[in-house]
């Protein structure tokens, strides 16, 4: 006899990248981190915040994160809520909106953690498929599914599509669009205006990448004050320890070192997409902190294997339609020449 409910027997579970227990001794490109340390003063506040008040459960409301969020982002504090990293708000949206047997789609490829979240909720998955030039494929007049993730920058192709297109798309669809803005920093726009324009448009945001916090699991998502209601009836009520609600705030109020970051990282991306150009690569034109490229004889399994003998960590997929190439994430300037050279000698 199981006692387990039989899609969660049956389901598989997601396998994140992988992380050497070594790391130090790698060129760790798998997984889309910040090659560059938090702000300063991202450190003070949680280094602040370690005193006597840990004895003391959190701010359930975080309302230092969603004053700051709501300030950067110029909307109501109400617009706003704080989680334990996107993928909280990914999951509330699909507990909130899909009951059991009830419809979920994304695109193929884009993140797989949506189907693991469906799976968990019992919802019945569909999927669109994605061309490398961004088209989606056989998207009906009128999509009637309960919630639609849009990947905007796209993981892990890294393209993205205009705010005017994304609303387009919003306005064919029946249930929510959730645009997981996830790499949006690295972006020349973003879709945060939408949900102001369209009232099914959810945003959600992560403080992983551009703000180099993936330890801390920080997330944020920006939707109508009852959208908002419901996913803040239905989290953790303590769902941001004390140190994750003092980083948070901190790191959304230092924009200059935010811009920085962001900044170098744009512009290593730049050099490094013309760099495999030169090699031979293939590469799509990125709006996040990776690219994805494909070498001269389409074999990405090959070159994975031979920078991981040389400690250098990419990410490959076994998706037929992934496998030719390999998802490289942008790390410091020296990281990726070293990348370079290794790609060069490879061949």
């Amino acid at each position: 006899m199981s006692y387990l409910r039989k899609n969660i027997a049956a389901m598989d579970g997601y396998v994140p990248g992988f992380q050497p227990p070594d790391e130090a001794s790698w060129i760790k490109l798998n997984t889309n981190e910040n090659p560059y340390p938090p702000s300063p003063q991202v450190i003070k506040a949680i280094q602040a915040a370690t005193g006597d008040d840990l004895r003391k459960y959190p701010d359930a409301a975080c309302r230092a994160g969603r004053e700051a969020a709501a300030e950067l982002y110029g909307y109501p504090v109400d617009w706003v809520i704080m989680a334990n990293g996107s993928d909280e708000l990914l999951n509330n949206l699909i507990r909130a909106c899909a009951g059991e047997g009830e419809e979920v789609a994304y695109l193929h490829p884009s993140y797989s953690y949506y189907a693991t979240l469906a799976a968990v909720q019992g919802a019945q998955i569909k999927t669109f498929a994605l061309t490398e030039s961004g088209d989606i494929m056989d998207f009906p007049e009128r999509y009637t599914g309960k919630l639609f993730f849009l990947t905007n920058p796209n993981a892990p192709l890294g393209l993205r599509w205009q705010a005017d297109d994304v609303g387009a798309l919003a306005d064919r669809c029946s249930g929510l669009l959730v645009v997981d803005e996830a790499y949006a920093d690295f972006a020349e726009g973003n879709c945060l205006e939408l949900v102001r324009q369209k009232p099914n448009v959810v945003v959600t945001r992560t403080l992983s990448k551009s703000y180099s916090l993936a330890g801390m699991r920080l997330g944020l998502a920006i939707a109508r004050p009852y959208i908002i209601a419901a996913l803040d009836k239905i989290r953790d009520h303590y769902n941001l320890d004390r140190l994750a609600q003092a980083a948070i705030a901190a790191a959304l109020i230092d924009q200059d070192y935010f811009r920085e970051c962001v900044e170098r990282i744009c512009a290593t991306r730049q050099w490094f997409s013309i760099e495999l150009d030169k090699l031979g690569y293939s590469v799509i034109p990125s709006s996040a902190n990776y690219v994805f490229t494909s070498p001269p004889d389409q074999n990405g399994k090959r070159v994975y294997d031979a920078l991981y003998q040389r400690k250098i960590l990419v990410r490959y997929f076994s998706d037929p339609v992934l496998s030719h190439g390999l998802r490289i994430s942008i790390g410091t300037q020296e990281e990726m020449e070293r990348t370079l050279a290794a790609l060069a000698e490879i061949g």
